[in-house]
């Protein structure tokens, strides 16, 4: 074989091995979800790429067939075309013996180097910057050289499945998605402009419904706009223009005795149609429905869909009322800042780089606000209120102050033992307890 002959088949042989690296790196890199796309858009060959990733074992065990053979084939092409013309080279200078083994070296070195380069390296990068499209492209040809191959690719894949049989090891890769992969997924996409980080959050909030409490997203009772039964007509329009809501827990002399509630839109139709407001009319009221304090959001959302209700009443172990949640308070924690307005936010970042916080935040929106690790006793609490009274062991007063995780929490506002707001600055890490 002449120096051309031998520097084309090298040169085969480098395409060859590429082709192989392609094929790897393509069908392991394969996203199968953007395949699912494709092939739910008509494409055939993200289909055919798609069942192979089900079965993948007699393709890969094809590519390290062809992946060894070139590389066997290669090295003892190369040494044969560049071993006599190294030790010609070396002979002046050195014995005839070191000459050879020298030569032998430079040449397999050289032809490594150039394969390495040439038949790994660039194509698996190409293959790992567009997986799917390089995937469709190689699988119709490597389904050629299987077949070709069927014989013995059957034998290496039958002893391959024997050994991780008897050692114990998975045979076929998990594909279940996980809520942390669609996570990881949308921090990618935010971080690459595609999604906008409110509409990540609002994924990690969806998310987040089962590990939050119903207490981080309900009108605490204090805030409880509730009538009376037998409440006369003017008071009840006093009371609803003094306190505007959508729905008003109707109850017998106190708020822990609640016949039901009434929707606001009714109460309004009536108005329009000067009609007296009688809340002892039966068809008046509609059924509330009462949660435990101790429910998910998730676990909420399941009751108002079976129940087909949209209002609940929250208690505690004691039956006693600890707030109300509706169907939009839900809706708005999940949505987060797309639909709270911005005077209205609960975390205001100021421009000296302080957070002016409402107590009644849920600690894992703070946690999330300021970077913050899992706080301490944190199952004992859902709020940045129930945070601080755990920390400060009392009911907190005004200018009392926790130090954490470096940061300062600084009571601002207190009104009736409720915590209004919580000024936090950053603070020496070194001083937080």
């Amino acid at each position: 074989m002449n120096l051309t002959q031998s520097l084309l088949l090298i040169a085969l042989l480098i395409v060859v091995s590429a082709f192989f690296s392609l094929a790897e790196i393509a069908l392991a890199a394969s996203r199968r979800l953007r395949l699912r796309q494709l092939a739910d858009d008509g494409d055939a060959r993200a289909l055919r790429v798609l069942r192979v990733q089900e079965q993948p074992g007699f393709y890969f065990t094809t590519v390290q067939i062809g992946l060894n053979a070139v590389a066997i084939l290669g090295g003892i092409v190369g040494e044969g075309l560049l071993g006599p013309y190294l030790a010609e080279a070396l002979r002046p200078w050195l014995p005839e013996r070191t000459a050879a083994s020298l030569s032998l070296v430079g040449s397999v070195a050289a032809v490594t180097s150039v394969f390495v380069v040439f038949a790994d390296l660039v194509p698996k990068r190409l293959g790992m910057a567009e997986p799917e499209r390089v995937a469709m492209a190689v699988v119709g040809p490597m389904a050629h050289v299987l077949l070709l191959f069927k014989p013995i690719v059957w034998l290496y894949t039958r002893c391959t499945d024997l050994v991780m049989r008897l050692l114990g090891l998975p045979m076929q890769r998990d594909e279940r998605i996980t809520p942390d992969d669609i996570l990881a997924l949308a921090e990618a996409g935010t971080q690459a402009g595609v999604l906008d980080r409110p509409e990540q959050q609002v994924i990690e909030n969806v998310f987040g419904l089962d590990t939050r409490t119903v207490t981080s997203a309900m009108t605490p009772r204090d805030r409880i706009a509730w009538l009376r039964h037998d409440a006369g007509d003017a008071e009840v329009r006093l009371r609803i223009a003094a306190e505007p809501f959508s729905t008003y827990p109707v109850c017998e002399g106190e708020l822990d005795r609640v016949l039901g509630y009434v929707d606001a839109k009714d109460l309004f139709q009536r108005v329009l149609n000067q009609r007296p407001i009688d809340l002892t009319e039966p068809h008046l009221l509609h059924k509330v429905v009462v949660v435990p304090d101790s429910l998910s959001l998730s676990e909420v959302l399941h009751q108002f869909r079976q129940q087909h209700e949209d209002f609940a009443l929250i208690v505690n172990e004691y039956s006693t009322v600890v707030g109300v949640v509706t169907l939009n308070d839900v809706m708005s924690t999940v949505m987060g800042e797309l639909v709270t307005p911005e005077d209205e936010e609960p975390i205001v970042l100021r421009d000296d780089g302080s957070w002016l916080i409402d107590g009644h935040t849920p600690m894992a929106d703070v946690q999330r606000a300021l970077n913050l690790d899992e706080p301490p006793s944190a199952e004992a609490y859902d709020t940045l209120a129930g945070f601080l009274m755990v920390m400060l062991r009392r009911v907190p007063r005004r200018t009392d102050s926790v130090q954490w995780g470096g940061h300062r929490f600084e009571v601002m506002d207190v009104d009736n033992y409720r915590i209004d707001q919580v000024l936090v600055t950053r603070s020496d890490p070194a001083s937080s307890s």
